[in-house]
């Protein structure tokens, strides 16, 4: 079993577990937030797999806020690493002062004990990977998976699309400005003699990303999933924006750059007054081009729009308005939860009237599709 997660999909079958973990310890009575589960999952990318008290002790810290609550933790721990369920590699040995049912796994024979040995038991950790969640629609998951998808969305770690900055910095390449500072510095070494030229190259730097997320009436079966992708890229890096779009424009960067995902969903959403409610993507825009968008935040950033392209404002001025967004901006990417709807067509008034400007039309109905924007949005 190894000690610590640094890959991304190390990071999100470590958020995985955690999460089933978190619906046991949620099905014996204990508070198990998101925000409890997150951390959780930190906690686990910290001391790793590999010692079984650790473990234990991190959900201790994580899950158990009375004396009361320490038999039902143990209890719950000793149920989720006992074994039962679908198979998963690795095996975790348990010290034998923790209570576990004496019941050994019938697919798994117990390891004989050597002699001189300490009396432990030695248990199966199995674990499913839950990717049928990740390919159901949003607007179809329970509140538990709802809870599940939110923390792996968490555990996101998106990166930003590079764009050459106007300085320079050392470079190998043979092709790059000749850097006569740097080089004369290094000719002193070898007594003055040039053996190596140091030379320059423009840098990269990450490009702002920018994100609207359609927060009416229609949307409400994915606007928090939206708002919790929001935070998850906002949390991530400096270089993010955040606004939601319904009858006006509200900006929720401050709100969503809170680490705990439960603070900033509830700030957030206290700051939207027109969440669920009509939607005017034009208006909107216009709001967002007046006093954001053209005076400096997209210009050569990439703005996503997460929405269903339904509209009760003029198509005539949502064109517009998109128009005047893709002459500053680098590139326009819309995420529509109903592209994967079978025979789905962009005809809706405000769709078919956005989509002439958008560079990417995506999809945004599951975590795979959310997945798949943001390698879109890096690239």
């Amino acid at each position: 079993m190894p000690r610590a997660e640094r890959g991304p999909g190390d990071r999100i079958e470590v958020a995985r577990l955690a999460v089933a973990f978190g619906a046991v310890v949620r099905a014996a009575g204990l508070e198990a937030s998101v925000s409890s589960v997150t951390l959780f999952a930190e906690a686990l990318a910290a001391v790793g797999l590999g010692r079984p008290e650790h473990v234990y002790w991190s959900g201790h810290a994580v899950f158990v806020r009375r004396p009361e609550d320490v038999p039902v933790y143990a209890e719950a721990f000793a149920a989720f690493w006992s074994g039962q369920g679908t198979v998963a590699p690795g095996r975790v040995t348990i010290p034998a002062t923790l209570a576990f049912d004496d019941e050994d796994d019938p697919a798994e024979p117990a390891p004989l004990e050597q002699e001189g040995e300490s009396p432990e038991k030695t248990l199966v950790l199995r674990y499913s990977a839950t990717e049928v969640l990740r390919d159901k629609n949003f607007a179809s998951l329970t509140p538990d998976e709802l809870a599940e998808a939110y923390l792996l969305m968490a555990s996101f770690r998106s990166r930003a699309a590079r764009r050459r900055s106007r300085r320079r910095g050392p470079t190998s390449r043979r092709g790059g400005e000749l850097d006569l500072r740097r080089s004369v510095r290094r000719a002193l070494r070898t007594s003055g003699e040039p053996v190596r030229l140091m030379r320059l190259a423009p840098t990269e730097r990450p490009r702002r990303t920018v994100l609207l997320v359609d927060v009416s009436g229609s949307m409400e079966p994915y606007a928090r999933a939206f708002l919790h992708f929001a935070h998850a890229a906002v949390a991530a890096r400096t270089h993010v924006e955040a606004f939601t779009l319904g009858t006006r424009l509200t900006r929720i960067t401050r709100e969503l750059s809170w680490r705990d995902p439960d603070a900033a969903l509830a700030r957030a959403s206290g700051s939207v007054p027109d969440l669920a409610g009509g939607t005017r993507l034009g208006e909107g825009l216009r709001a967002f081009n007046d006093r954001w968008g053209v005076a400096g935040i997209a210009r050569g950033a990439v703005v996503v729009i997460l929405s269903d392209g339904w509209d009760r404002g003029d198509p005539v001025e949502l064109a517009a308005e998109m128009e005047r967004l893709s002459r500053v901006a680098f590139r326009i990417i819309w995420a529509n939860p109903l592209k994967s709807t079978p025979g789905y067509a962009p005809l809706a008034r405000g769709m078919a009237a956005a989509l002439p400007f958008v560079d990417e039309f995506t999809e945004g109905h599951s975590l795979r599709a959310l997945e798949q924007l943001a390698e879109v949005m890096a690239r």
